[in-house]
C-alpha cells in the first residue's frame, strides 16, 4: 500500500449505494442515513467480495446506514479533504502512513477512540486520538511465479537487463505503497543518498509513474511485468484470483528481508457531515467481529491484539512473514520531510 488515481466506487455490489451528493452535508432524512468513507484501495474486492465489502453490507444490514465509498491514491484522498476543508464532504478517512500523520497534521481529523481502540497497540495509533489502525499489514513487492523461477531476493537483481521495461512501483508521494518503496529503500540502503543512489539506477527498468499500487498486480500476473511493488493484504487477497502472483521482501544482497508495518489507519473527518454515522462505522470495523475477519476475508491482519486468528488465511500469513525482518520508520521524520524526500526522488529518477 494508492494508489489510484481518484474514481468514485459508486457499485459496492453489495449496497449499490448513491453517488456523492454535491452538498455534502444535506439535512435530507435519506442523506442522514449515511456515512461517505474516502479510503486507499485494498480492502474493497475487486468481484465485490473483499473486506470492506462485508464489513459494509453487515453495517447497513446491522443500522440502515448506507456507506457511499470513494476510493484512490493515500495521499489524493488527503488532498481531496484538504480541498473539502472548508465545506467536508467525508464521515471517515483511511489512508496508509504516513499519510494519516499529514491528515492529522492539516487538522483533518477529530478526536475519537472507537470502542476496542485500547487492544489496538500503541504504535498502530495516535497518542492524540485522532486515528486507530483498523486493518494491520505489510509492505512488500510481488513476482511472476509463472517466469521468475527461482523467485528474485534482492535489490541488486532488479538492476537485470531483463526486468527492463517490465517492472514498475507505484508513485512516492501519491501511493501509499510507492511512498513505501522510497521508506523501504531509504532503511534498507542506509539512507536517503544511497537510496537514491540506487532507485536512479534502477530507473532503467522501471515502465514509469503509477497512482495506483492495485493496478500492477493484475500486470504481474498477467506476465506484463515481472515485478511490481504492493502490500502483503492486497496482494494475497489478489493473489487469490492470480495464480501467477507471488509475494516477496527484497533485500540488499548478502541480507535480510525486510518489511514494515503500513497499516491501514481511520479517523473521523474534522466537522464531518455525519459524525454520529462516522463513530458507529468505526467502532463497527473495530469490533471483534469484523477484526476476526480481517484474515479470512481480507488476507489482512487483526488491529486488536486480543484477536488471534487461526483460519488458513492467516496461517498461510504467518508462514510468508517467516523469517523476514520487520523494522520501525521514523514516521515523523518522514512526515515532516516527506515533501523534500519526494523531491529528491524526482530529481534523482528524473520522473
Amino acid at each position: 500500500m494508492p494508489r489510484n488515481t481518484l474514481k468514485l466506487a459508486v457499485a459496492l455490489a453489495v449496497l449499490a449505494t448513491p453517488l456523492l451528493s454535491a452538498c455534502g452535508g444535506s439535512s435530507a432524512a435519506a442523506d442522514d442515513k449515511s456515512v461517505t468513507v474516502y479510503s486507499a484501495d485494498g480492502l474493497k474486492g475487486e468481484n465485490g467480495d473483499g473486506w470492506y465489502d462485508r464489513v459494509f453490507k453487515d453495517f447497513e444490514k446491522q443500522t440502515g446506514i448506507k456507506v457511499k465509498y470513494v476510493e484512490g491514491g493515500s495521499g489524493e484522498m488527503v488532498q481531496r479533504a484538504v480541498r473539502e476543508k472548508a465545506n467536508p464532504q467525508a464521515d471517515v478517512l483511511v489512508t496508509l502512513p504516513p499519510f494519516i500523520q499529514q491528515a492529522d497534521g492539516k487538522g483533518l481529523l477529530q478526536k475519537y477512540a472507537p470502542k476496542g481502540a485500547d487492544q489496538v497497540a500503541a504504535a498502530d495509533k495516535a497518542a492524540d486520538g485522532t486515528w486507530t489502525s483498523v486493518v494491520n499489514n505489510y509492505f512488500g513487492f510481488v513476482y511472476d511465479k509463472k517466469e521468475l523461477k527461482p523467485a528474485p531476493t534482492t535489490w541488486e537483481q532488479l538492476l537485470d537487463a531483463k526486468f527492463k521495461n517490465r517492472l514498475q512501483y507505484s508513485t512516492p508521494g501519491v501511493a501509499g505503497d510507492g511512498t513505501a518503496v522510497l521508506v523501504k529503500a531509504m532503511h534498507d540502503f542506509g539512507g536517503k543518498d544511497a537510496a537514491l543512489e540506487y532507485l536512479k539506477k534502477l530507473q532503467a527498468n522501471n515502465v514509469g509513474p503509477s497512482a495506483s499500487t492495485g493496478k500492477l498486480a493484475p500486470k504481474v500476473d498477467k506476465g506484463e511485468l515481472l515485478v511490481a511493488n504492493g502490500d502483503v493484504q492486497m496482494n494475497y487477497a489478489q493473489s487469490k484470483t492470480m495464480p501467477n502472483l507471488g509475494i516477496w521482501f527484497p533485500a540488499r544482497q548478502g541480507g535480510r528481508p525486510t518489511t514494515f508495518a503500513l497499516p491501514y489507519a481511520a479517523g473521523l473527518v474534522t466537522k464531518a457531515p455525519h459524525s454520529d454515522n462516522g463513530r458507529k462505522l468505526l467502532d463497527f470495523m473495530l469490533a471483534r467481529q469484523a477484526q476476526e475477519q480481517v484474515s479470512e476475508i481480507g488476507g489482512g491482519f487483526s488491529s486488536r491484539t486480543d484477536v488471534k486468528a487461526t483460519d488458513a488465511n492467516a496461517t498461510a500469513l504467518a508462514k510468508l512473514m517467516t523469517g523476514v525482518e520487520v523494522f520501525q520508520p521514523d514516521w515523523a521524520d518522514i512526515d515532516k520531510n516527506l515533501t523534500a524526500y519526494v523531491d529528491a526522488w524526482k530529481a534523482a529518477t528524473g520522473s
